[in-house]
Order: C-alpha cells, then sequence, then structure tokens
C-alpha cells in the first residue's frame, strides 16, 4: 500500500516532551517520519528526534507557523491562548482532550481555522 503525501508546513507542537508514552511525542515522531517541519514547544527541557524543546513559558517569537496542534488540556490553556493566537497560524487543531469552546471562540473571531481532530490520525490517513 503506497503512502500517501501530506503538505509540508510548519507546525508547533504545543506540550512537546520527550516521553516517548505520551501523544505529543508520537506527532513528533510521525512528523520526523515523514520529513515535516515542526517545532516543539513545552514546559519541560527536552530534546524530540533532534531538536530542542522551546520553553513554552519564554513565549518565544516564532514565524511562519502554519499549523499549531495542541497536546495540553483546557485547564492548563488560558495563560498560552493569547500568545498562541498572536503567532498567526492559520489552523489549531484541538486534539482529545484540548477542546475549549472559549479557544474556539477566540481562535475563530481572529481568522484561525478550529479543528477538534486528532492529528495522529490526520497524518496516518493524509488529511493533514
Amino acid at each position: 500500500m503506497e503512502e500517501r503525501k501530506v503538505d509540508p508546513r510548519k507546525t508547533l507542537i504545543v506540550g512537546a516532551t520527550s516521553n516517548p508514552s505520551r501523544y505529543a511525542f508520537a506527532a513528533a515522531k510521525m512528523f520526523a517520519d515523514r520529513q515535516l517541519d515542526f517545532i516543539p514547544i513545552g514546559i519541560k527541557k527536552g530534546e524530540v528526534f533532534g531538536k530542542p524543546i522551546l520553553d513554552l513559558n519564554s513565549k518565544p517569537q516564532l514565524d511562519d507557523i502554519h499549523t499549531i496542534t495542541l497536546y495540553i488540556g483546557p485547564s492548563h490553556q488560558a495563560e498560552w491562548m493569547d500568545y498562541l493566537i498572536g503567532l498567526n497560524p492559520k489552523r489549531i487543531i484541538f486534539n482529545p482532550g484540548t477542546e475549549n469552546p472559549e479557544f474556539f471562540k477566540k481562535a475563530s473571531s481572529e481568522g484561525i481555522e478550529v479543528l477538534p481532530a486528532c492529528n495522529l490520525v490526520m497524518l496516518s490517513t493524509g488529511q493533514f
């Protein structure tokens, strides 16, 4: 079975971790395996697939972010919401367990596409 090509887009993985038992790690692996551009960012130091995990607390200025994929729950999103929206992504993927109606509304009002979806499934099925 031939694997479908996905469109390369710079993606920010929010909640990135070097812990292989976490979904954010699995997402980073899928991006790396497919040679798609991603930036890991989180609150814990570490590295995933040769990329250092940026410190979310420092709210680094990042350019040309197409997609943000969230791996942090709604109770931890409030302090990062404005920062993430301010990166001007084209879309935000709210992975299972990260759905947040307030964040949906705020991002949508800024013209950002909001997708309650699973990034792992999207990558696996060529829907990314």
